[in-house]
């Protein structure tokens, strides 16, 4: 798994994520992770990464899943993870 995952198709989905995972730890410390009635930077850098991101992970899918089945497997489920926790962040703080 862990020569997988110095693939970019297998380790740019986990950057993402951690990047708006680490987004909304630091908009939580300071408060402004709000509602805002009008969509911002941050809303629209989302919607474009968020989609971005499910795109490279079907890629890592198709081109490593026939090559080495259980190392792949583990790194979609690692990619899948991360982009639920970000989603269930966006999720419950009603986002």
């Amino acid at each position: 798994m862990l020569g997988l995952l110095k693939r970019p198709s297998a380790y740019i989905p986990l950057v993402i994520s951690a990047g708006f995972l680490t987004a909304f730890t630091i908009g939580s410390v300071h408060g402004t992770l709000v509602r805002q009635p009008d969509e911002n930077m941050g809303a629209h850098l989302f919607q474009i990464l968020m989609p971005t991101q499910a795109l490279i992970i079907a890629f890592f899918a198709i081109s490593w899943l026939p090559r080495c089945r259980r190392a792949a497997v583990e790194v979609l489920a690692v990619q899948s993870s991360a982009a639920i926790a970000v989603l269930a962040v966006v999720y419950f703080r009603h986002l």
